[in-house]
């Protein structure tokens, strides 16, 4: 029987999705739980990898299995045995070809900034801390010229594994509103396409974050995607404010 979950975490204390010998990581966890309401060995096939300290709300993962559980007894069998900084919110029957991975058409992250000179602890967390002043419609402006589907090289990890860079970027908005636990304006970073090449949200964020203090323009940006150098990009934003949101599928 397929299964599909709905997964969330607090990635803070994990070192990523995958698996790493000797180290703490979402994959690792499910994996080892769900083998022994199994009795074998389980694969836990995510939407895609999170790197160590960003979170999700909406991952996606399948995990086929023999013993006939039904949906409600695996979801309270599974978060019995996990730390609370880990929840399977929901489980459903699947299709026998369904892949987490290979059915998704697509995904959103969001990533968070607190702008305002001291972050509240209760955003410490899950938002990345920006004491500077940002021009939140300069940003907005230069969002639109990640949208289209683009090389992404100049805007990825060096040591991503995957030889295509080309991918699709559908939204992407940046807005502000206050809010009243941080009592500071929070800016949200909101970004969804086909799929993600490591650290790709991440540096985005950053050039945004440059762009938003007045240190980047928009020709820097579109010389960046246009020729792929590195060195044209900001600085990659910290994980912590970044969050999985959703993973689609037809």
């Amino acid at each position: 029987m397929n299964f599909k979950l709905l997964i969330q975490y607090d990635g803070t204390d994990f070192h990523g999705w995958q698996v790493q010998g000797g180290e703490r990581t979402i994959q690792g966890e499910l994996q080892r739980i769900v083998s022994l309401l199994e009795g074998e060995d389980v694969y836990v096939c995510g939407s895609g990898r999170t790197d160590a300290g960003v979170h999700a709300e909406g991952q996606v993962a399948n995990i086929k299995l023999k013993k006939p559980f039904t949906s409600e007894k695996l979801r309270a069998a599974i978060n019995g045995n996990l730390w609370r900084d880990l929840r399977i919110l929901n489980v459903e029957k699947a299709a026998d070809d369904f892949h987490a991975r290979f059915s998704a058409k697509g995904k959103t992250y969001l990533y968070r900034v607190v702008n305002t000179p001291v972050i509240s602890p209760f955003w410490a967390r899950y938002a990345h801390h920006e004491s500077r002043p940002l021009d939140v419609n300069r940003m907005n402006d230069a969002a639109r010229l990640f949208l289209g589907e683009h090389d992404w090289t100049a805007f990825s990890s060096a040591q991503s594994d995957s030889e295509n860079k080309v991918r699709t970027i559908s939204e992407f908005s940046v807005e502000s509103h206050w809010d009243a636990r941080a009592n500071a304006v929070i800016i949200e970073f909101r970004i969804t396409g086909n799929g993600f090449l490591r650290y790709m949200v991440r540096s985005i964020a950053g050039t945004l974050l440059e762009v938003g203090r007045g240190e980047k323009d928009f020709d820097t940006i579109q010389t960046a995607i246009v020729g792929g150098d590195r060195n044209l990009a900001g600085a990659t934003a910290p994980a912590h404010g970044l969050t999985l949101l959703k993973v689609y599928y037809e």
